[in-house]
């Protein structure tokens, strides 16, 4: 196998990039919010679940970030992982980083009280489930092994 060809062998290649998604996702949910208004939560819960969601989706991104650089790999998937993170939020989580992205999406949906994000957000989690967490899990395997198997039965995916 020629460098090229190794190189793209040694990539998860998922089919979005998950700020992307997430982001076009939110994008997306607050236009159709703006267009035609679907309220789902009481006024009373907006500020109190969605404003402690948004800090908790902050400090657990901000978290896992860390553990990744103090473990000198790469976060993005566009350079080979060096790795396995099982440190800090790894230690419960095998995704926290998209954990975060989720619970920064639903804190949005909550505060702002709008319907259409949470429906972009099951969107965006099928699409992470399947088009990014599955890819990136096979990719793990290939690369690692035993010890991401081993790693993968003793941490949940989510939570």
């Amino acid at each position: 196998m020629s460098e090229p060809d190794q190189h793209i062998q040694d990539l998860s290649r998922p089919i979005v990039r998950p700020p992307i998604l997430y982001g076009c996702s939110i994008a997306l949910g607050c236009a159709l919010q703006w267009l035609q208004p679907i309220h789902v939560f009481p006024t009373t819960m907006q500020v109190p679940i969605g404003l402690p969601l948004l800090m908790a989706a902050g400090v657990l991104f901000a978290f896992s970030l860390r553990e990744f650089g103090q473990a000198n790999t790469p976060v993005r998937s566009v350079r080979p992982t060096a790795r396995i993170v099982s440190t800090g939020p790894y230690r419960f989580s095998r995704n926290p980083i998209y954990l975060a992205f989720t619970m920064f999406h639903l804190g949005i949906a909550v505060w702002i009280n709008s319907g259409w994000l949470l429906g972009t957000l099951v969107v965006s989690l099928v699409v992470i489930s399947f088009g990014v967490i599955a890819r990136e899990e096979r990719y793990l395997e290939r690369r690692f092994g035993d010890a991401y198997t081993d790693y993968k039965a003793a941490v949940r995916r989510w939570l």
